[in-house]
């Protein structure tokens, strides 16, 4: 029954990889592997016990079952609430004070300015979250796709690479921070500096290149902008202060991050339900700006993904067959460091949500040591070499319809360049600081 399941989840994780050329949502084979995978591990199971009481081997098989549904409704009941916030931000329309920030022509300037943003907002919002952001504001301030899609390509870099270092910044960090991997403080003073060099050089080399040179014709309407409403700097600020309140309330209470996540909610949902929008604010319209609006725009998919393969992989785990992995890795490739590159490159082809939701599962390290901070590093940054290797380069690459072999000739090198220098820079700080 081992190998049925282990078939199982390699034949789902080939038609999760294989989404586009197939057309089918990854949700569901992600969905269908968790059941059929728990479902031949149940039946294995009491087969292999027949001869005892089948009773307790069924109920030992729930508990099972319930510890590790537990532990992935942490990370959805958190990720629904971040993105909740981020909804009624945007209903607000808080993200367009960002136009406001940009008062530069020059491109060069403009792609500092964009990947900065990029590397902050992904820190606080999610790098996905950032990425569409900005590329929304990108059509408002680069008017020719030639040129537009380059800056697009460069935000995938820096919201990974800001992503990285920040607890709420990416689902990896989020799963290694809820399941107690690691610590806020722990992440910030172990990655931000690797992340920053991830960012930084290849954005330094990409001003360098011709189509970063010269001068932009900004459009009219970036300067006489009809759309105004009065809580947008109020429900901008307000979310994104819960947003970075909810470490802060882990670090007071060592409550989970979800509920810091659900106060946090709370907050903003009271708030906008009390404050005016618009001058004339008819009670009609409340709807149009309501949490009940925002709730409506949340890509329920995308959890429902998480939920299929984390609880997939939790059954591998309950096997044993991870740790058995990570014993054979440990024999085939003695570097550790080489290991976690590896998985980086990895994350680039396929999604880095199982393979950090595996390795969890693979090794057995204290909070905190360099061994999971280099995973958060290596997954939230190696997923930048392909456009289809990270939630933000999908998304890039489907509202600016980036096609996937150009994103591989003009864009994967910086990223490589770039993931391959703040990796270099992890493993000499974490030399330096701490002698390993």
């Amino acid at each position: 029954m081992l190998a049925i399941v282990i078939i199982t989840f390699i034949v789902g994780y080939m038609v999760i990889v294989l989404e586009h050329p197939l057309r089918l949502d990854k949700t569901v084979p992600a969905l269908l592997m968790a059941a059929l995978c728990w479902a031949f591990l149940s039946v294995g199971h009491l087969t292999v016990f027949e001869m005892h009481d089948n009773h307790l081997m069924e109920a030992e098989v729930k508990n099972v079952l319930l510890h590790h549904l537990g532990k992935t409704a942490e990370i959805l009941v958190f990720l629904l609430g971040a993105m909740t916030i981020v909804e009624i931000i945007d209903l607000h329309m808080g993200f367009d004070i960002l136009k406001t920030w940009v008062k530069t022509k020059k491109k060069s300037k403009l792609l500092w300015i964009i990947c900065i943003l990029g590397f902050i907002l992904s820190a606080i919002i999610d790098n996905l979250t950032a990425s569409i952001v900005l590329v929304t504001l990108l059509r408002k301030l680069v008017p020719d796709r030639t040129e537009r899609i380059w800056y697009a390509g460069m935000i995938v870099i820096a919201a990974n690479a800001g992503g990285a270092w920040s607890p709420i910044g990416d689902v990896t960090t989020t799963m290694l921070w809820i399941g107690e991997k690691v610590t806020t403080a722990g992440l910030i003073v172990n990655l931000v500096i690797p992340s920053i060099v991830c960012m930084v050089i290849p954005t330094f080399i990409a001003s360098r290149i011709p189509i970063f040179q010269g001068e932009l014709k900004l459009p009219e309407t970036v300067e006489n902008d009809k759309k105004k409403l009065l809580s947008s700097k109020t429900m901008l600020f307000l979310g994104l202060g819960m947003i970075v309140f909810v470490p802060i309330f882990k670090t007071i209470t060592h409550l989970p991050p979800y509920i810091g996540m659900m106060l946090a909610l709370g907050v903003v949902w009271l708030v906008s339900e009390y404050i005016h929008p618009e001058e004339d604010f008819e009670e009609e319209r409340r709807a149009k700006y309501s949490a009940h609006k925002a709730l409506s725009r949340i890509e329920m998919s995308s959890i429902l993904f998480f939920l299929g393969i984390l609880m997939a992989v939790a059954s591998l785990e309950s096997l044993g067959t991870l740790l058995h992995a990570a014993e054979w890795l440990d024999t085939a490739v003695p570097n550790q460091d080489v290991v976690v590159m590896l998985l980086g490159v990895g994350s680039a082809i396929i999604d880095n949500v199982p393979l950090v939701a595996a390795s969890m599962g693979m090794y057995t390290s204290e909070i905190d040591s360099k061994l999971w901070h280099f995973i958060a590093y290596a997954a939230g940054t190696g997923g930048s070499m392909l456009i289809i290797g990270s939630a933000a380069g999908v998304a890039a690459m489907g509202m600016e319809r980036i096609d996937f072999i150009w994103y591989l000739r003009k864009i994967a090198w910086l990223a490589a360049i770039g993931f391959v220098a703040g990796a270099a820079v992890f493993i000499l700080l974490a030399k330096l600081i701490h002698g390993v």
